[in-house]
């Protein structure tokens, strides 16, 4: 059955208060995404030179996050190296701004500025490490929701930090913005970094 006059009327009225409200939502949602930006993964904590690193100091950058500890046998290595390897992949495009890579410890009794200077320095000349307090740490890691937990001491005092293995891509908003497992390869992962970076919308007016 053909729907009447006033049906049609109807029906035309609920879309345009439908569209009228998808409008409002998009209008909204760059704020609500400042708003989360300035108070999401806010963190205060000590370079691998000593010098203190807020999240401020990366506004701006695209930024690729990764929580381990120096005295992981394999998984950190392996993916820190991947971290590297997907920031050449990206810098062989020059039509794309750099990616700063960042390596948080989640064990500073033994990751102090001179074990993250002497870990850094195997990987990406642009990497960074960032160690701090027990607290500073914990901070830091609850605001990317990363579970981090120290195993039993063996007899030389040693032990395995059990931990969230993700890499995080934060946009220059500072706004955490995608995370990567294992089971992504560095190419898997630099092709979607791309496709964020071409689709990015600057939040914040210069």
């Amino acid at each position: 059955h053909r729907a009447s006059y006033g049906q049609q009327q109807g029906i035309g009225s609920c879309w345009y208060v439908y569209q009228e409200k998808q409008k409002k939502i998009q209008m909204q949602r760059p704020e609500q995404l400042r708003k989360m930006a300035v108070r999401q993964g806010y963190f205060s904590l000590l370079d691998h030179t000593g010098q203190q690193r807020t999240k401020r100091d990366f506004l701006g950058c695209w930024v690729l996050l990764y929580f381990g500890f120096t005295h992981c046998p394999d998984i950190c290595p392996d993916e820190v190296d991947k971290m590297t390897s997907l920031v050449c992949i990206l810098d062989d495009d020059p039509s794309l701004p750099s990616v700063q890579p960042v390596f948080i410890t989640v064990d500073p009794e033994r990751d102090d500025v001179s074990a993250m200077a002497k870990y850094v320095k195997d990987f990406h000349p642009r990497l960074i490490g960032l160690t701090g307090t027990a607290e500073e740490v914990k901070q830091a890691g609850r605001d990317y929701t990363v579970y981090a937990s120290a195993g039993p001491k063996d007899e030389d005092g040693d032990y395995i930090v059990d931990h969230t293995i993700i890499i995080y891509l934060v946009n220059p908003d500072g706004l955490f913005l995608d995370y990567y497992n294992r089971m992504k390869s560095d190419v898997q992962i630099a092709e979607n970094i791309r496709n964020h970076m071409i689709n990015y919308v600057k939040l914040f007016p210069d």
